[in-house]
């Protein structure tokens, strides 16, 4: 197995549940053998299962790291993208509400290409890049159309050793496919370009 976010060699890692997982050696990603993935028809009804209703408090609670941050780090005037947004954008809601200035786009339920042919100030993408089948191909894409001292905010759950993956809750989602650790984060930092990349618990905040 290859990596597909860094090219290198993967390690065997784990097989839970007839789904086999590779460790990469170099950006420390733990991926899914893209034999295991679900099918596009499973994947969007999975998404449509989650209780996405933006007018939720709860919902609206767990998407605060990103709003709040968003809030202190730019003004209205600002461009920005809810990228991978599905069936709720409550990030959008939130924002539109204080009067900001947020597009959105998802492959699934908001395929609005002309999104990704600009440039913004900044991007969210909450609970996204877990999913990305090719997160090379994404990355590259998301620091293509930042703006320069832009910011990109990712929400995700972090790997890192003291965590049984066998136990650990993240992987049992089947659209779950690429884990993230703190060393790969860095590793998005040097080889996308980005300047800065800081992790506060399961907000992770890429700098232009």
């Amino acid at each position: 197995m290859i990596c597909t976010l860094c090219n290198t060699g993967t390690i065997f890692f784990e097989n839970i549940h007839l789904k086999t997982y590779y460790n990469c050696p170099n950006c420390k990603g733990i991926l899914m053998n893209p034999a295991n993935f679900v099918s596009t028809s499973e994947e969007i009804t999975r998404y449509k299962t989650h209780n996405n209703d933006v007018y939720d408090i709860g919902y609206q609670n767990f998407v605060k790291p990103i709003v709040n941050s968003v809030l202190l780090d730019f003004s209205p005037t600002n461009q920005g993208l809810d990228f991978g947004c599905g069936t709720g954008p409550v990030i959008t809601k939130l924002l539109r509400d204080k009067n900001y200035n947020i597009t959105t786009y998802d492959p699934f339920f908001d395929n609005n290409l002309a999104a990704l042919k600009t440039t913004y100030n900044f991007i969210v993408c909450c609970e996204v890049i877990e999913h990305f089948h090719n997160p090379f191909k994404e990355f590259k894409l998301l620091k293509s159309i930042l703006k320069p001292n832009g910011k990109l905010y990712c929400m995700t759950d972090i790997y890192n050793e003291t965590i049984n993956f066998k136990n650990w809750y993240y992987k049992n989602d089947e659209t779950h496919v690429f884990f993230y650790h703190k060393h790969t984060f860095d590793w998005i930092k040097n080889n996308f370009g980005f300047s800065k990349v800081t992790v506060k618990n399961r907000l992770i905040i890429f700098e232009n």
